[in-house]
Formats: C-alpha cells, sequence, structure tokens
C-alpha cells in the first residue's frame, strides 16, 4: 500500500511506532472543524472536543460544508485537527504584552492563517502570504470570511520577505514537504518518492534562510510539516541553528495524551502521529531568536497616503469601528488597513499585496455602496442596516445569486442573515432587490431537496 522505502525508514525511528502508524494511515481520516467564536457561541452536537483547542471539534461524520450557509459565513473552518495545536504553541510562548507583527509565510488554503488571526487580537497584524497566485486569492476569501480584519495578504516568494529586517514578532513556516501525515490519500501517495524527500528538505532550508532576517531579536519561528521524514523536520532546524544565533524551545505537553516529543542533538519537536492522536500527521519545532541582524526603520514620509472625505469618515464611524487613522482611499474604494499607514506603505514597497486590509465601501455616482467584506467583518456595528432573516432554502438560494423570494420591507441595503449571522448585502430598490454576494464566490452545486440533513447540528452555548 505505501511506498517501500518509506516503510523501511519509519521503521527505523525509534520515536515512530510504524505498524501502528502504518494501520492507522489505511483508516479514514478524522473530520474536525474549528469555531469562530466571534461569530458563532455554539458547539457543533455529538462533537468530542479537540484537546489542544478551545474551539476545536471532531465531528462524527463529513457533513456538506458548501449546503452550509454558516460555513459560507465564516463561522468555522474546516481544518486537520493536529494542525491546531497552534493555539497551544501560540499560548506558551507568544508574548502579548503589545500588539503582535505576525508572517504566516505559506498561508494557502488559510486553516492557520484564520486560526492566527484569531489569536493574535483585533489590532494586531497577520501577514498571510502565498507565493501560487490562485492559491493565495483562496486564502484571501478564507481570511475575508473569517471576518476578523486584522490582516493583509501578500503573494511573495519567501526571499521578498529579508528586506523586512526585525519586523515580525512571530513567523510561522508551515512548510511545503513530501506530504507523508497525509498518505490516507492516494494522491500523496503516488507523489511521494525519495528524490522528492531531498528536494522538499532543500528547499525547506531555503525557506528558513530567506525568511531568518525579518524575524526580530527574541522573536519565535514555529516550524512545521505534514512529513514524518527527519530530513525535513529535526534535521532541518538542527540545521537552522548551527547557523544562526538561535535556540529550541521545549513545550509542556504533559496534559496531552498521544503527542511525541522528538530529541535530536539540542533540537526538541512536536509528532503528531495516527495511531496515537486523532488527526492527520504533523511535526512542529519551535525557535527563539537570539542573535540580531539589524531592525527596519519605519520613518514618516511627506507625502501622505489619500484619505475619505469627512462624510464618508463619519458614515464609517456610524457604520464600524475601525480606527479613523487607518481608513484610506484607493480609487473610488475605502478600505480599513490593519496597520499604521506608514508600516502598510514599508511593507506595500517590500510585497506584492493582494489584498491590502477590508474594503469599507465603494464611491459610485455620490452613492456610497457597502462591500461584502464589510457584511462578514466583525467589526461591522450591528443595527446599521435593516437585516432580513433566512431559512435554510432562502439562503442558499442568496448564496447561488439566484433569484430571491424574500421580502425586503425597507428600499435600503439590507442584510440577509442566518442564524442571526450576516450572509450579505441585498439593495431593495422597491421594484427590485439586487443581491450583493460576490459572483466568484457563489454556491454551484444544485441543492438537493431536504439540505438540512446534510449540515452541522449546533448546540447553542
Amino acid at each position: 500500500m505505501f511506498p517501500e522505502k518509506f516503510t523501511e525508514r519509519i521503521a527505523r525511528q525509534n520515536y515512530l511506532d510504524s505498524r501502528r502508524l502504518v494501520k492507522a494511515l489505511g483508516e479514514p481520516a478524522p473530520v474536525s472543524i474549528r469555531v469562530n467564536s466571534l461569530k458563532l457561541d455554539a458547539a457543533p452536537a455529538a462533537a468530542a472536543p479537540v484537546p489542544w483547542c478551545s474551539d476545536g471539534f471532531y465531528l462524527e461524520e463529513r457533513p456538506s460544508f458548501t449546503l452550509d450557509p454558516l460555513f459560507h459565513a465564516g463561522c468555522y473552518y474546516p481544518q486537520e485537527a493536529s494542525g491546531m495545536f497552534l493555539e497551544e504553541i501560540f499560548r506558551q510562548t507568544a508574548d502579548r504584552a503589545h500588539n503582535l507583527k505576525v508572517l504566516d509565510l505559506c498561508g494557502a488554503p488559510g486553516g492557520k492563517a484564520t486560526h492566527l488571526s484569531g489569536l493574535i487580537g483585533k489590532d494586531a497584524l497577520l501577514v498571510a502570504n502565498e507565493v501560487i497566485r490562485p492559491r493565495a486569492f483562496l486564502l484571501s476569501e478564507n481570511l475575508l470570511k473569517w471576518g476578523l480584519s486584522n490582516f493583509l495578504v501578500t503573494q511573495n516568494d519567501p526571499s521578498a520577505f529579508a528586506s523586512l529586517a526585525g519586523f515580525f514578532d512571530i513567523i510561522l513556516a508551515d512548510a511545503p514537504c513530501s506530504g507523508e501525515g497525509m498518505f490516507r490519500d492516494q494522491v500523496a501517495i503516488n507523489e511521494w518518492s525519495v528524490e522528492n524527500t531531498l528536494l522538499c528538505a532543500e528547499r525547506q532550508k531555503r525557506i528558513l534562510m530567506d525568511v531568518w532576517p525579518a524575524l526580530k531579536t527574541g522573536g519565535i519561528l514555529i516550524y512545521s510539516t505534514c512529513t514524518f521524514n527527519p530530513s525535513e523536520n529535526e534535521e532541518n532546524i538542527k540545521w537552522l541553528l548551527e547557523r544562526h544565533d538561535a535556540e529550541s524551545l521545549k513545550l509542556d505537553i504533559s496534559k496531552f495524551k498521544g503527542i511525541t516529543e522528538i530529541n535530536f542533538s539540542g533540537v526538541k519537536g512536536y509528532g503528531f502521529h495516527p495511531g496515537r492522536i486523532r488527526g492527520e500527521g504533523l511535526f512542529s519545532s519551535i525557535v527563539r531568536k537570539t542573535g540580531s541582524n539589524g531592525s527596519l526603520t519605519i520613518k514618516p514620509r511627506k507625502t501622505g497616503i489619500p484619505v475619505p472625505s469627512r462624510e464618508e469618515i463619519k458614515t464609517i464611524l456610524e457604520w464600524t469601528d475601525f480606527r479613523p487613522e487607518r481608513i484610506i482611499k484607493r480609487g473610488e474604494e475605502t478600505l480599513a488597513l490593519p496597520c499604521e499607514t506608514e508600516e502598510f506603505r514599508t511593507l506595500s514597497e517590500a510585497l506584492k499585496i493582494i489584498t491590502p486590509g477590508t474594503l469599507i465601501l465603494t464611491s459610485k455616482n455620490e452613492k456610497l455602496i457597502p462591500s461584502h467584506e464589510l457584511a462578514l467583518s466583525v467589526r461591522l456595528k450591528k443595527d446599521n442596516f435593516p437585516a432580513v432573516e433566512a431559512d435554510l432554502q432562502d439562503a442558499l438560494s442568496f448564496l447561488r445569486r439566484d433569484n430571491l423570494k424574500m421580502k425586503f420591507e425597507k428600499r435600503a441595503w439590507n442584510l440577509v442573515t442566518y442564524k442571526g449571522v450576516n450572509l450579505g448585502f441585498v439593495n431593495n430598490l422597491g421594484h427590485r432587490s439586487n443581491n450583493y454576494f460576490p459572483v466568484e464566490w457563489r454556491i454551484r452545486m444544485s441543492i438537493p431537496e431536504s439540505p438540512s440533513g446534510k449540515i452541522i447540528k449546533w448546540n447553542l452555548k
């Protein structure tokens, strides 16, 4: 079932129970989600908690996420449970005495990025990066749905971050790897080879070296892969420590069953191995930077970034709790930045930014058109727009951009909600209602007669 060279190697790894691992990899993968508690104060019914994540849950079976309006509203994210250990790493190592600047270097599709967005707080900054363009837009979509509005999305090779010396407090490098932890998927097995593991290890070294200058002195690097291969995991961290002033950090995992602590020449690593834990395979190691390579100086500029009119600012502050000094104008668009304007200009000079913040509104013919991003943002104040509650069928029709049967009493911008959560805007003109759900995000599958039986059931807290 598995490549011979793979099974031979894992049998030699003394911290692995290779027979137990192979057996588990032949069984179905667990299904787990992470709830966005800022949007939904509920837990899935008949679900078990993920031990190391306060909002993580194992589901008994895989539902249809596409047919669930709460998924499209950013109320939860389907994420592999081992990856949720990021919360415990963050809890034990992050200094949250000030607003953190965090980089998710290889962020798509968005599981760890949305998690970080929630962990750092609304006034901190997450830079979520993905080098491959279509995946970068998928990353942006998932963060916009999550709705915390404390991020920007970039599309850059890791080498681009080297010019941002000492800018980030925390860097997550969830590096591309040989994917052995995903061997429940036949595609991952077919793509595996010894040669590919060697290529992955060299690429991971380059990624680490490229991004290292961007981490501040005392900052934390979180390195992870979804493979069991030592040459991609603990050996890479040892290689990094031999070339830079840094230390490997030990975590307290005493309250978690099944996590394997890996000790290798002074390197501490943490292995999540199917058969011992309920999840896919993961390796993680945490490094603190003790040396210095300088620090980026951000200087005020003589020319400012265009800002909205007083009337627009007044409207925006009525609608939202965005900080007014972070609101900028870009052509007809008005956006809220997730950082100070000078920080944004510094980042924009070094990086290709594809999502600079949260689009609040667009100005056309002296009319202010609220954006879909605003509808999904937790920074939108309640009761500024009339809300119309949809049942499941109407909510799915809205998400498919079908003709709406819902009634909107007020001639205004109306929010369509489902279980009290915003799905998006409809502009009721009286004689017709225009659906402003993004075309590129719409549901394309046909809707079955009884979709309620295919989606998650929730217990309100």
